[in-house]
């Protein structure tokens, strides 16, 4: 096995996905509320599940999914699929094309390779640490201004609409909502924006593929406190996220240690 083979696999797996959820209409499909966190699912969401599992997962491999029943096998494997079959269901259900198909590759804790599909937008970003990144195959960075003056920012649809960005704004950079944080890390790995970060939790399926791909793009994905997040735990839950180019990221983290007096 290689990284060409992987890329390919992960490129099948989405293109297969993207297929299985086309028989369902965004904007206009039935909906449920999981229990616990109240995170919306719809049908669309499984079959894609289905789809990717049947594709990626191998003898001897992991499997991380929303929407698989957590399989503690994983922690004692190297390579773990970490996938999210529709990132931004809320999107996806509102008929707004801010959502995307996330699969991820993880090896002994490190996220290697990733793929991301928006099929509304037909946008494909595909990379590894090995090869690089490609944005509908053509060869793709992420941008590194070294400052936030200036810099386009992907914040969380949600979390704008909830206020919790009301700290932000009246600075250097501009602020642009946006839906599935999967898509915005891929946005930032193409070069298409300069940055994203979350305030509130996400779970590794939300952001497995898209740190490999803002990293095998040169970017940097951190923590709030400056650390590497930890991938295949068995908590998968991470409680925040910056994504960037290398200048860029450290002003995130200089502007956070800033605004918490560190």
């Amino acid at each position: 096995m290689n990284r060409i083979d992987d890329l390919e696999r992960i490129q099948l797996a989405l293109q297969a996905a993207a297929r299985a959820v086309r028989p369902f209409t965004s904007g206009d499909v039935a909906v449920e509320i999981k229990a616990g966190r109240g995170d919306p699912v719809t049908a669309a969401d499984r079959a894609a599940d289905a789809v990717l599992r049947e594709i990626l997962l191998q003898r001897g491999e992991g499997w991380l999914s929303e929407e698989s029943a957590d399989d503690r096998v994983r922690l004692s494997c190297r390579r773990v699929w970490v996938v999210d079959p529709i990132d931004g269901t809320r999107e996806f259900v509102a008929g707004i094309p801010e959502w995307c198909i996330s699969i991820g590759l993880v090896e002994s804790g490190v996220p290697v390779a990733g793929g991301i599909f928006n099929p509304a937008t037909r946008e494909l970003i595909l990379g590894s640490l090995d090869t690089g990144v490609t944005y509908n195959g053509k060869r793709a960075e992420a941008r590194d201004r070294g400052t936030l003056d200036g810099a386009e920012v992907l914040a969380s649809r949600s979390e704008v609409e909830r206020g919790e960005w009301r700290g932000f704004e009246g600075r250097s950079f501009t602020i642009k909502p946006c839906g599935s944080v999967a898509y915005k890390m891929a946005r930032v790995a193409a070069g298409k924006s300069d940055a994203t970060w979350t305030l509130v939790p996400k779970s590794e399926w939300d952001v497995a593929g898209g740190t490999a791909l803002v990293r095998a793009a040169g970017g940097r994905v951190t923590m709030a406190n400056g650390s590497e997040p930890p991938f295949n735990q068995p908590e998968p839950d991470l409680p925040n996220l910056v994504a960037a180019g290398p200048g860029t990221a450290d002003a995130i983290l200089g502007l956070w240690g800033a605004s918490s007096g560190r």
